[in-house]
């Protein structure tokens, strides 16, 4: 029997492991194996062939794109020992999860917090099924770290807002269906007079122009908005309540942030890709004694961060929701990512260089561009020295003395 919140029992977890490996073997393609694109989310979207396509309409069909999630909006109900089971065997079986992007790191969570019935009835269920794509709006020109100074204003024209202003580094904007946006609704408050409103990005006004980072790709944009017109239905929670969700959802950005991704979490070991890159002595070892011990304090480190990272958001879901522990979180597995790349490309001598060209492996081309995209995890979601300020004054109750 189903909880109030939609959870299923925990009373059989073996049964339920069963069901997951019948629902994998009937579902998850061989083909598709490790074929996770683990750049998918910056490269833009990649057209899904037909065994992609199932494999996506089998997991949103069950929901288990999004297990944790309340079933009544197409979520999975599971509960976190299910889901905990859910990722294991998903793990063995080499399958990865097809859904996922922003509405499912950022907008679903804090709109399941912060909507009404109707907006989660409306927005959720296309997010737990993977057909829908979400943008954030909220940097601008001058308003980064300082958020709060945002000008794109949202002018009250009876029964719907008027948007004008900019925003920039728009993860996603070319191809996204929809934005949540931080708009000002008031000029006379610096943080009280920002709205939360979702602004569909092919409305009439919205223009985008890609911005293209070293690595070459372009997954982030300038957004325009001129005279676009919003449905007052659009706004989530109320005027003025803008800062609070806003800073709810960068609480769970940080979060997912600091896990480095599905991809990471199930990534190859550094010690396993050094071996079949440089060989083994004698006695089975890496030769290089350096390299060695630094890939083992790496993953030293990485596994510690894991487990801790796990603990932590438990105990912050527990308490009803994430908190300011996603700043440290954020901190500590953006530069372990970093850290990872870093000792990836190493490992990889020469082809460790490749751009593009015959005398390298698509996954070698894939690692150089991670390389060079993570580079920018200590600074978007809030920069590392913006979670610094927040770990002193929130965590530590270092105030500013005036």
């Amino acid at each position: 029997m189903a909880t109030a919140a939609g959870t299923r029992p925990d009373d059989d977890l073996e049964t339920f492991r069963g069901e997951v490996k019948a629902f994998l073997k009937a579902n998850f393609p061989d083909e598709l194996k490790g074929k996770g694109n683990a750049l998918r989310s910056v490269d833009g979207p990649t057209e899904e062939n037909e065994a992609e396509k199932a494999w996506r309409v089998a997991m949103g069909s069950r929901g288990w794109g999004t297990p944790t999630w309340p079933k009544q909006y197409g979520g999975g109900g599971l509960s976190k020992k299910q889901a905990r089971v859910l990722e294991q065997e998903m793990a063995m079986a080499g399958a990865w999860n097809p859904i996922g992007g922003m509405g499912v790191m950022m907008f679903g969570p804090t709109l399941l917090e912060y909507g009404n019935e109707a907006q989660k009835q409306e927005h959720i269920p296309p997010i737990c099924r993977g057909e829908i794509r979400w943008c954030q709006g909220y940097s601008e020109p001058n308003a980064g770290s300082d958020l709060a100074n945002l000008q794109t204003f949202a002018e009250d024209r009876g029964d719907h807002y008027v948007v004008n202003g900019q925003k920039t580094w728009t993860s996603g904007g070319q191809w996204a269906d929809k934005c949540f946006c931080l708009v000002r609704t008031d000029r006379s408050d610096k943080h009280k007079g920002i709205s939360f409103l979702l602004i569909d990005m092919d409305a009439p006004g919205v223009e985008v122009r890609p911005i293209q980072m070293i690595s070459g790709m372009s997954p982030f944009c300038e957004t325009f908005f001129t005279d676009v017109q919003v449905p007052k239905e659009n706004l989530v929670g109320e005027e003025g309540q803008g800062w609070n969700i806003g800073k709810r959802l960068l609480q769970h950005e940080r979060t997912n942030i600091s896990g480095g991704g599905a991809a990471m979490l199930n990534a190859q070991p550094l010690s396993k890709i050094a071996k079949d890159y440089l060989g083994t002595d004698e006695n089975g070892q890496l030769a290089d004694a350096d390299l060695r011990g630094r890939i083992a304090d790496y993953e030293i480190a990485w596994n510690t961060f894991l487990l801790t990272a796990r603990r932590a958001i438990e105990e912050s879901k527990a308490q009803g929701g994430v908190s300011e522990i996603s700043s440290i979180l954020k901190n500590v597995g953006s530069k372990l990512g970093q850290q990872r790349a870093e000792l990836l490309i190493e490992i990889m001598g020469f082809r460790g260089l490749g751009w593009e060209g015959e005398g390298f492996t698509q996954k070698e081309l894939e690692h150089v561009r991670g390389w060079l995209f993570g580079k920018a995890t200590t600074i978007y979601g809030g920069s590392t020295e913006i979670q610094n300020n927040i770990i002193a004054k929130r965590i530590l109750g270092m105030l500013d003395h005036q």
